[in-house]
């Protein structure tokens, strides 16, 4: 049984990738700061795995923490890093925080996996690397285009700090999320939000619920079908098995130290306009919405050419944006509860 540490594992993609781990067989021992999240995850996780969670409560920029952890839990076979500032808006208007936290929990990370020899690693990486792409699908090989936000800026430098370390004897594979969307079928864990939220999705069933009066869509102007914003948006439980199969793949690997990237994605743009009537087809609840401004951050058009992780990870897409939407519905009507 291998034992892998899973940062931000009480967060959206961490809580969801650590069911599947545990479904797997392996051993996760997570840690998270719960910035974005509190325990009612790790209870989810227990719930639907019937297995108590290894969890430690602590910041990944906090090396003490990380090497008392390393020490009375290894050996840890390999590192899944999630823990990150994660919103394009409030990167914005905290750029000096956003590139603090992100890029100084990766170095300290990546120091004391050293220090302990802990070779491989799995970025939580985003499309956000590619900025306003010039082509779309978007490729792997696409150029990094100036970032839009700090957020994305983020991810850039970090993704640049793992292609020069590699070389240092790490075993690296950066995952390019586009648009998660979406909750565990069993609604025990999802997207939990602290204040307003920084997708659009809980925007969507929190307008449906009634918790919203409206839906703001950020531009209706745009240069796409119908002027809204263009996304490539993934299932979360699609995405989490790619951390499982990313792991495969360096278990396959010979190599002492390589570096990969892979778009995790569907092929698909849905709009922002077409994301929210599809929500009102799949579950039969209407969606108040106006159009506004613009929201600083936004790339305008993106989605994934994900033929690299369907040929060399062995993944796909197996979940629909029906299903995702039907998932997100079933998992907000239990928070309104």
């Amino acid at each position: 049984m291998k034992k892998i540490l899973v940062t931000g594992g009480a967060g959206y993609i961490g809580s969801h990738t650590t069911v599947e781990l545990i479904q797997a067989g392996y051993e996760p021992v997570v840690i998270d700061n719960f910035i974005y999240s509190d325990g009612s995850l790790i209870t989810g996780i227990e719930k639907i795995t019937g297995k108590k969670v290894n969890f430690h409560k602590g910041d990944c920029r906090d090396k003490e923490f990380l090497v008392e952890l390393f020490k009375t839990q290894g050996p840890i076979d390999g590192v899944i890093h999630f823990a990150a500032l994660k919103s394009v808006g409030e990167s914005v208007q905290k750029p000096l925080l956003y590139h603090q936290n992100n890029i100084e929990s990766l170095l300290v990370l990546l120091e004391v996996m050293k220090q302990f020899n802990v070779r491989d690693f799995i970025f939580s990486s985003s499309c956000t690397v590619y900025g306003q792409p010039d082509h779309i699908p978007v490729n792997e090989s696409a150029p990094f285009k100036r970032a839009e936000s700090p957020y994305g800026a983020t991810k850039q430098i970090c993704e640049r700090i793992l292609e020069d370390s590699f070389v240092d004897g790490f075993r690296i594979v950066s995952l390019r999320y586009f648009n998660p969307i979406g909750a565990h079928k069993s609604s025990l864990i999802g997207e939990v939000q602290f204040g307003n939220p920084n997708n659009l999705v809980p925007y969507i069933t929190q307008t449906a619920a009634g918790w919203r009066d409206k839906l703001t869509i950020f531009g209706g102007d745009y240069s796409t079908p119908d002027g809204t914003c263009l996304r490539d948006y993934i299932h979360v439980t699609d995405l989490s098995v790619a951390h499982l199969l990313a792991l495969k793949f360096l278990d396959s690997r010979k190599e002492d130290t390589l570096y990969e990237a892979f778009n995790v994605g569907t092929g698909q743009g849905v709009s922002v306009l077409e994301l929210v009537k599809g929500f009102t087809h799949a579950t039969g609840v209407n969606v108040p919405y106006n159009i506004g401004a613009r929201r600083p951050g936004d790339v305008e058009k993106v989605f994934a050419d994900p033929k690299k992780a369907n040929s060399v990870l062995g993944w796909n897409a197996k979940l629909s944006i029906e299903d995702a939407l039907l998932d997100a519905w079933n998992w907000q009507k239990k928070l309104t509860k």
